[in-house]
Order: structure tokens, then sequence, then C-alpha cells
């Protein structure tokens, strides 16, 4: 077992003891002193516990971006319960098939939250909007509890928070992260985060996205600002009166507040680090980041599984921003076949890693579990991503898109990444994705769906001529769609399956 101090609830508990006077955690209006965060934390625990919701229980939250979820996250974990962060904008259908896997024991839920959760689950709900003198208050609930009792010194292995995936292909599955791997993670000091950061997140609580910038934060003494809802002038706002250090968002975000007509006007320059990660970003975006946006910015590809973590420091390798970057350190990177077996520097293949990061598996779904890995000829255990690659001489990693998303055209692989690539380049698109359209003739056929440059006048057969002169034989695209803007999942990734039943898709002959 690792000391408390090691930990990240045993680093939050010592900085309480020495900064009474500086905020720990922000989200909209409300702001938590170190101590008062530490209180909090404490009294949740000692609340729970006494309860008899036992170490080891889930405990479901569903509150939205709020200092109520994140004190409950905490405090749950403080527990000794395993945290269960839930999408707040699912449908009450999928919501109960979470609820359903996890089986919690104990959840906090907004207004939202709560009537999402009537009828699906008997256990208990604590309501972060409910008058304190009510029966189920969140806020009862913590002043009844404790705020002298401390955390308990928790084993490695132990769970720490389930994450569930996005479920974009079927039923999700509960990445489930254990104590040892949060701390080893949260130590880590890659970015520089220190007393003097200001860390800024806009998006959900529920994501890895979210958690992980957050952990790091509080784990190294920064004060770590959460938006209740992402709003770009907001954004701005925030960081320029904040005078943030580091941020963490998802490319999509970039692009909007890239395109925001005050942006150049808006003082940025304590910006340290920002990181991208949930989706690959466009080169031109990349390159606007550089030459319009101070500080550092790192591109980071990864896996909530963990194992496969790589980045790319955009402006230290200005040549390199068609990769996602070099292996991050302890990850050991490598890519195979179908077979399993490794490639040669230059070939696409799929994605695999391990690192000290990884998982201890997915919820009661030993099976999943067993098909994400991948055994290497001396025995060691490999995450597969689902995703295909390429290193060059360097070390560096391009992307060609998921594996599943893969193109079988007349027996010719075609591989979207590379045909979005290419669309990308036409100074009228400001977004591509590619998909596999049914074809007579060749099975699949490359079939791309477009946002234009805003102003833009821009024709789906003038580019689709465009692209195909700048394609292989085997690539050519058999049509464009243009759109007003692309599906997303709540973390801003491109949803394929969404467009692979896209009506336009039924015109390809």
């Amino acid at each position: 077992m690792r000391s408390q101090n090691e930990t990240i609830l045993g680093a939050l508990f010592d900085r309480a003891r020495s900064s009474a006077d500086r905020p720990a955690l922000t989200v909209g209006q409300d702001t938590l002193s170190w101590p008062r965060l530490a209180e909090s934390i404490a009294r949740f625990a000692s609340s729970t516990r006494a309860t008899g919701v036992a170490p080891g229980q889930r405990i479901g939250i569903l509150s939205g971006n709020s200092v109520e979820a994140i004190v409950a996250y905490l405090g749950s974990i403080a527990a000794g319960c395993i945290a269960v962060p839930l999408p707040a904008s699912l449908l009450r259908r999928d919501l109960a098939v979470l609820i359903e896997d996890c089986a919690p024991a104990m959840l906090v839920a907004n207004a939202s939250g709560e009537a999402a959760l009537e009828g699906l689950c008997g256990a208990p709900v604590l309501s972060t909007q409910s008058e304190a003198a009510s029966t189920n208050s969140f806020e009862a609930f913590l002043t009844a509890g404790d705020p002298g009792t401390l955390p308990l010194t928790m084993d490695p292995e132990s769970g720490f928070n389930i994450i569930y995936s996005s479920g974009t292909t079927g039923r999700p599955k509960g990445i489930v992260h254990d104590h040892g791997m949060r701390n080893r993670q949260a130590a880590r000091r890659v970015f520089d985060i220190g007393p003097d950061s200001v860390m800024l997140l806009s998006t959900p609580v529920y994501s890895n996205t979210t958690l992980m910038p957050l952990l790091a934060g509080l784990s190294h003494g920064a004060h770590v600002v959460v938006m209740p809802k992402f709003d770009v002038e907001r954004y701005l706002e925030v960081a320029e009166n904040l005078k943030a250090t580091h941020t963490m968002l998802v490319p999509v975000q970039y692009q909007r507040i890239l395109a925001s007509p005050g942006f150049d006007d808006r003082d940025l320059s304590s910006f340290k680090v920002k990181q991208s990660t949930s989706a690959p970003m466009p080169i031109a975006v990349k390159q606007d980041i550089l030459k319009r946006w101070p500080g550092r910015f790192v591109e980071v590809y990864g896996l909530t599984e963990g194992g496969v973590t790589l980045m790319l420091d955009a402006k230290r390798f200005p040549d390199k921003l068609q990769t996602v970057g070099r292996p991050a350190p302890d990850n050991d990177i490598r890519v195979i076949n179908d077979n399993g077996e490794l490639l040669p520097t230059g070939q696409i293949g799929e994605v695999v890693g391990r690192s000290p990061f990884m998982m201890r598996g997915y919820w009661n779904r030993p099976e999943a579990t067993a098909a994400l890995e991948w055994r290497a000829p001396d025995g060691e255990t490999y995450f597969r991503s689902g995703d295909l690659g390429s290193f060059d001489e360097e070390g560096f990693l391009t992307l060609q898109g998921r594996k599943k998303d893969m193109i079988i055209s007349g027996g010719f692989n075609i591989y979207p990444g590379d045909l979005e690539s290419i669309l990308l380049q036409h100074p009228d698109v400001e977004e591509a994705a590619v998909v596999g359209a049914a074809s007579d003739r060749w099975g699949e056929t490359p079939f791309g769906f477009v946002v234009p440059r805003t102003g833009s006048r821009i024709h789906a057969d003038a580019l689709r001529e465009w692209a195909n002169e700048r394609l292989g034989r085997m690539q050519k695209i058999a049509g464009i769609a243009l759109r007003k803007e692309l599906p997303r999942s709540s973390i801003g990734k491109i949803l394929k399956q969404e467009l692979a039943r896209d009506p336009a898709l039924r015109q390809v002959q």
C-alpha cells in the first residue's frame, strides 16, 4: 500500500492544512478553499459510512458539472467506494442500462438527474437541489458528516472509479480504474502543474477528458476551475480574468474558440500548457493555435482504458503536425497486423500499448477485457486501441482511423484518414469525415461528409472532383454531402455510426 501523502486524497488533505486562504475548486459561481474542499470530502465519506454503504460498493453521480458532483466523486472514493460519474444527457433507456450494470448503493443527482432516475433504481438518491430540511438533501447529508474523518489508505488494487465508454457501437463498457493507477497518473509532473497554476476545464465531469486533469491539478495544488457548461465567450472571459495557465479542450472547442471575433483581443499570455484529446485535430487548427495562442500546445492521443498514450508537443515539432506524436513517458507502443504480429516502421496496423496507467478491467465484462488484450511474444499484456496507424523513422505515429471504419473497396483497403486529410487541405473545408457506402460493384466505396467554412460557396461535385484529382485510383470518393455540422458525442468525437446511416449514402451506385 502507498502511504497517504502519496495518494491523490492524501495530497489534497495535506494541501488543506497549509493553504487555508487559497481557492482549490471553482465551478461557476461556487468556490471552495482547500480546507473547505477537504472538509466537504471528509463529511461526505463519514456520512456514507454511517448509512451503511460498504467499501467497494458503487455510488452513482448524475449532477452535471457542479461542486456537488466533484465533492461526491472524491467523497465516494474517500469512503472506500467506487465513484461512478454518469452522463447527464443520456436517454432514459440508456441510463437504465448503466444503472442496472453498476448497481449503485446510492446516487447523487440534480433535479434533471432525479427526474431521469425515477423508477429506475431502488437505491437512495441524494438531491443537490433539495432544501436542507429535506430527508434526501445533499446539503443535510454533508452537515451530518464528521469533518475530522480523514480518508483511509486504500489498497492500490481496489476500485477508484468506473467510467462508461460512449457505447456508440453497442452496450457501453464500464472502465474500472484502481487507486494505484489513478495515484500514479496524478503524481506525474508532465505539464509543470503547481500551486501557482490555474487549470481551466469545460468538458463533462463524467469524462476522463475532465477527470484526469482535474485529479492532476488537485494533486499538485492548482486552482481547478470547471465551467458548468462550455460557452466560447465565457471561456475566454474566465481564462483572461483568472489568468488560466493550463487547459484541456477537445478539437471542436478549439475551433470554436479560435473562430470567436474577439479572440485576438483577449490577453491569454498566462497560458503555459494547452492540451487537446478525444479526437484527431486538423493540421490547420494546430497551426492556428501555434500562431495565435500563447504557451505550449500538446495533443494527447490515448485510451480511457490506459496503456496507449502518445503526445505531440506541437511547438517543438511543427513539421510533425500530421502525427499524434511519440509515446508518452513509460508507454510502450507497437503496431500489429490482423494476425497479431508486430509490424515494422512505416507499415499500417492496429496500435497497441502498455504502461503503468492501465485500467483494472471492464466492470462485469471479462470477455470484453480479454478481447482488448494482446499478448506480446515475451508474454506481456498490451491493450488494443482499435485504431490504425504507422510509425515513421523518428518514432512519430500517424493515425489512419478506426479499424472498424476501414473501407474495403474491391478488395483494396482504404483508410478514411488519408481521404479526410486531402479534403481538409481544401481552403473552403472546415471539417470532413469519410465513411463506406454500400456499392454493388465494389462492395464498399468512400463517401464524404463536409462542413464548409463560414462564408464559402463550395459545391459538393466540384469538391469531389478536386479531391479525386489528388487521390489514388482506388481511393476515389463516390460522393460528398455538405452539412452544417457533423454528429458528435458529448466530448466531441465524430459519430461515424450515425453518418453511415445518413440517407445521402443511398444515392451511391
